[in-house]
């Protein structure tokens, strides 16, 4: 049985937040994946809680909630909402989920996700080596383009005005000069 007719990648990807420095996802999200209610899902880790120390698993801050509820419009307390700010679960709490939910669906699912944060750290190892190499090309550049922009602000300052004569051609000049009469300087 495979997931990809289950459950998207791009589904799952979508489902990964940043929260306090770690990509985690929310009790809620992993219930739908897994087909549980998420009272189920957080049941199972507490009565496991030994599994799940802080670094794996953690409970939102009420700030954290109220960014939540603003960043994805999520109902109020009072409206049907949850009573407990959400749990949520890093990498390695929900690679730990799989002990917990023993199904074949939390198996498959678990496999599914394990691959897209996989997919996620090399899209952010790609681009931070696409920033480097940014980084290395506008200090070459820069050098190269100084002496480009040098070159157009020699171009931009006037020339001096040369000083013309005042006066007249004398004879011998004004041969030398294809003239044959003595006329003033034009």
């Amino acid at each position: 049985m495979t997931m990809s007719g289950l459950v998207p990648a791009e589904r799952i990807e979508q489902r990964i937040l940043l929260l306090r420095g770690c990509k985690v996802m929310l009790d809620s999200d992993l219930a739908r994946l897994y087909r549980v209610t998420t009272k189920r899902l957080n049941e199972q880790v507490r009565r496991n809680i030994a599994r799940f120390p802080g670094d794996f698993m953690f409970q939102l801050t009420l700030e954290e909630v109220e960014s939540l509820r603003s960043q994805f419009a999520t109902s109020n307390k009072g409206r049907g909402g949850r009573r407990y700010a959400p749990l949520v679960f890093t990498e390695q709490g929900i690679a730990m989920l799989s002990t917990v939910l023993n199904s074949e669906r939390a198996i498959h699912v678990n496999i599914e996700i394990m691959r897209a944060f996989v997919r996620l750290r090399e899209m952010l190892a790609t681009h931070k080596d696409l920033a480097r190499k940014l980084d290395a090309m506008e200090k070459k550049y820069d050098a190269q383009f100084k002496v480009v922009f040098d070159a157009i602000r020699q171009l931009m300052t006037p020339a001096e005005a040369k000083k013309r004569n005042i006066g007249f051609l004398v004879r011998e000049r004004a041969a030398k000069y294809g003239r044959s009469e003595i006329h003033p300087r034009s």
